[in-house]
C-alpha cells in the first residue's frame, strides 16, 4: 500500500508550479499545526496565527492542484480512497 500511495502522490504532483506551491505551503502547514499544538499543551503561542498559516498553506495546495488540473487528487483524498479500499478488503 505504501508504495502505491507514494506513486499516486508523485503522479498528482508533476506540474512545476504545483510542486513549488507545495514546497512553500508545507513548512507553513507544519508551522501552523505546531503553533496550534503548542497552544493546546499550554505554551505561549498564538493559535490564530497558526490557523492563518494553515489556511494559507491549504490555499497554496488547492491552487497548485487547480493549476495541475487534478483538484480531486489531493493527498488527503487519495489517502482516504486507499483506506476505504483497504477497509473493504
Amino acid at each position: 500500500m505504501a508504495f502505491s500511495l507514494l506513486k499516486a502522490i508523485r503522479n498528482t504532483h508533476r506540474h512545476p508550479v504545483n510542486r513549488i506551491l507545495h514546497y512553500i505551503g508545507l513548512p507553513l502547514y507544519i508551522a501552523g499545526i505546531a503553533m496550534i499544538a503548542s497552544y493546546v499543551i499550554g505554551q505561549n503561542t498564538n493559535p490564530v496565527s497558526g490557523l492563518v498559516l494553515l489556511i494559507i498553506a491549504i490555499s497554496l495546495f488547492l491552487t497548485g492542484h487547480k493549476v495541475e488540473g487534478n483538484l480531486r487528487a489531493m493527498t488527503l483524498i487519495i489517502l482516504f480512497k486507499y483506506l476505504k479500499v483497504r477497509i473493504k478488503d
